[in-house]
């Protein structure tokens, strides 16, 4: 775990290595002064001695402006260190998630995800820069310190080894007791997150249902699942103030009453006794700064198990080991192809699938909600991998391309596509990202999204909201076909991507793919038969398997369930037209 984490330091070690160093510095002059305090009351103040109190008090000075400087020092490199090294954790995690296949993402789950960047980052940032620099400045000075005290007056100094004992066993406790609650609570944070992301992605979906009641009384209920864990947990970790506070006392009032014998005996100076109150409140003192040290460790402990977690999960799609970089053309060829989410032969989305497409054809496909008709289009880009069977295309199966090779010669416009935040331009160029204006253009009026942005009083340097929503569903669309065109693909993927437009615009896109991008392979999920009906060959899926494969006049004789869809929307129309 420490040595996966190691690595994201990397251009950040010099400061990670000269904060301890400087703390080190720091300590050694803070464990000076009390000697020299004591040399100043003993030889200069008790031996009336004025040299003497000039040269001790010159050095007090002097060790204390350097102690001031290497704390300075210090404290700039660890914290250079701690952000550096978060800087490189999220850069690190946010990469690993970009290797992640929908099925990796869906075990973590978004809001999991997003809490493991943010939450558990900060926590683990913190317990660094404790570590390169309390967490060395605290041990360092209290070894120092008893190795002092105890050259100065062993009989005292073991009185500070009683209290640091009984301190040990209060922090074992509340290691042991508040790790669990704490790895709880960062659950319960993913689950709040999710709340909120639910929420404000529905926004409209909640305040069109007035149901702004029911989600601030889910808010309210994980909050305070919060509130009841993180108490919890803080009640045990309170433990920790009073027991320090507690070896602290006990310690100085042993010290103040041996120390006030062995004066009465002569066998301790005035200043000697100065000197070992010093060590006392900086053994017990750096003992309080450990404790504190230990209980953010603790906490970051379950943020590090949960950052490494995610590190350490393998993507379940990857680049072969010699992959092929070019695919050949658009046909597409399923080979008894069979495919389960859960990698669960017993239960299959798709079964024993068989289907040829031709490169260039254009494909249109059609069935009942659940038939899997996206399960489908979506393993042809390797966004899933195939249960079972073989999927090719271009000839070769897709587990043999690069990714990013079969990606890029594959566009699929969703009937959910996402557009970002930026202009109408950056959306587009997703698709191009060296696309002229011109291209730009024209890969609009395929999509028949020119007019409507002709519209905008700026044009194509029109602003859109993340998520779209300052424009309409189908103009949503219609931007998300645009942006597909300009890749050039050779193949494209329609899964119900029209439905939010009319079919005369349906018709008019479907029109220019049939003159523009001849030589690409089309495929189209749809809900209307109007929207299919002039394919070269359409797919009846119903219940995970192909049900019939044929041209409209073909299916209209031969399958029922096309059939009965066709006739239902024709009844339908025809009643909406009367």
């Amino acid at each position: 775990m420490i040595k996966l984490l190691s690595k994201s330091i990397r251009e950040f070690r010099k400061e990670s290595l000269l904060a301890p160093l400087f703390v080190t510095l720091e300590v050694v002059m803070e464990v000076i002064i009390p000697v020299l305090i004591a040399e100043l009351m003993d030889k200069g103040i008790d031996g009336g001695s004025m040299s003497a109190i000039w040269y001790y008090g010159a050095l007090l000075a002097v060790s204390a402006i350097l102690s001031l400087i290497f704390g300075g020092c210090s404290g700039h490199f660890a914290a250079i260190a701690s952000a550096g090294f978060a800087r490189n954790l999220r850069h690190d995690m946010y990469y690993k998630v970009q290797e992640y296949s929908f099925s990796n993402i869906d075990k973590f789950s978004t809001a999991s995800i997003v809490t493991r960047l943010t939450t558990d980052v900060t926590n683990v940032q913190n317990a660094y820069q404790m570590l390169v620099r309390i967490a060395v400045r605290a041990p360092v000075m209290m070894v120092a310190s008893l190795v002092m005290a105890f050259l100065l007056q062993p009989t005292l100094a073991s009185v500070f080894l009683v209290g640091i004992v009984i301190v040990g066993f209060v922090l074992f406790y509340i290691a042991t007791h508040v790790h669990p609650v704490f790895e709880k609570v960062f659950r319960i944070y993913d689950k709040l997150n999710s709340v909120v992301q639910e929420n404000l992605r529905g926004i409209r979906v909640v305040k069109s249902y007035v149901r702004e009641d029911h989600e601030v009384e889910k808010f309210d209920k994980v909050s305070q699942d919060i509130y009841k864990n993180f108490t919890r947990a803080e009640k045990m970790v309170a433990f920790n103030a009073p027991t320090m506070q507690f070896a602290i006392y006990s310690c100085m009032i042993c010290i103040s009453w041996f120390a006030a014998n062995f004066i009465v005996a002569g066998s301790m100076t005035t200043g000697q006794l100065t000197t070992m109150i010093s060590y006392a409140m900086q053994i017990l003192m750096n003992l309080m700064m450990l404790s504190m040290v230990f209980v953010m460790v603790t906490m970051a402990k379950s943020s590090t198990e949960r950052i490494v977690e995610l590190m350490l999960e393998q993507p379940d799609i990857r680049d072969p080991e010699d992959p092929v970089h070019e695919v050949a053309d658009g046909s597409i060829s399923f080979r008894d192809v069979s495919f389960s989410y859960a990698k669960d032969p017993n239960k299959l989305a798709l079964r024993d699938v068989n289907l040829e497409i031709a490169s260039g054809e254009t494909v249109g496909i059609i069935g009942g909600t659940g038939a899997a008709k996206s399960s489908l289009v979506q393993l042809i880009p390797r966004l899933y991998d195939v249960t079972c069977g073989q999927l090719l295309v271009g000839g070769k199966d897709v587990r043999a391309y690069g990714l990013e090779d079969l990606r890029n010669e594959v566009a699929m416009v969703l009937q959910k596509n996402e557009l970002f935040s930026g202009t109408i331009k950056e959306n587009l160029r997703w698709g191009n990202e060296h696309a002229s204006d011109e291209e730009l253009i024209r890969a609009c009026q395929l999509a028949q999204a020119d007019e409507f942005i002709q519209r905008f009083p700026k044009k194509y340097d029109t602003y859109i909201e993340q998520g779209g929503t300052n424009v309409s569903g189908g103009q949503k669309q219609r931007l998300c076909i645009a942006r597909a065109l300009l890749k050039k693909p050779k193949i494209l993927i329609l899964d119900d991507s029209t439905s939010a437009v009319d079919t005369k615009t349906d018709a008019l896109i479907r029109q220019a793919f049939l003159e523009e991008i001849p030589d690409t392979t089309k495929i189209i999920i749809a809900q209307r038969v109007s929207s299919v009906q002039d394919a070269d060959k359409i797919v009846v899926m119903d219940g995970g398997r192909i049900d019939a494969v044929g041209t409209h006049e073909e299916l209209l004789k031969s399958n029922q369930i096309y059939r009965e869809v066709y006739e239902s929307q024709q009844k339908g129309g025809s009643e909406h037209d009367a």
